[in-house]
């Protein structure tokens, strides 16, 4: 059972910053590429960035020079960091990761976390 738990949302207000967490446990032999999505009331959900296990990372443009991702192999874990948050970012935010179980696991799955809520307002 591989299980992806995320972390650090709530309320901010405009410009402020948030740090979400996202961490992968269970039965895991090796991750590869790890995201983040997010979901706003009444859109469909986009990604917002992603990060391989070689540390290449992508990101929506709407959020490029606010938001970095990263991980940290030894912890299982990617993280969101996001800055200057604005109202349009309001969403559900999601992670996940293409994980295989074990050396025969392939290819890789893909396994998501229930998310998390990053509400940006006054």
């Amino acid at each position: 059972q591989v299980q992806l738990v995320e972390s650090g949302g709530g309320l901010v207000q405009p410009g402020g910053s948030l740090r979400l967490s996202c961490a992968a446990s269970g039965s895991i032999f090796s991750i590869n590429t790890m995201r983040w999505s997010r979901q706003a009331p009444g859109k469909r959900r986009e990604l917002v960035a992603s990060i391989t296990n070689d540390f290449s990372t992508d990101y929506l443009d709407s959020v490029k020079g606010r938001f970095t991702i990263s991980r940290d192999n030894a912890k299982n874990t990617v993280y969101l960091q996001m800055n200057s948050l604005k109202p349009d970012d309001t969403a559900v935010y999601y992670c996940n990761a293409d994980i295989s179980r074990d050396l025969s696991d392939y290819p890789p799955k893909q396994y998501w976390g229930i998310g998390t809520l990053v509400t940006v307002s006054l």
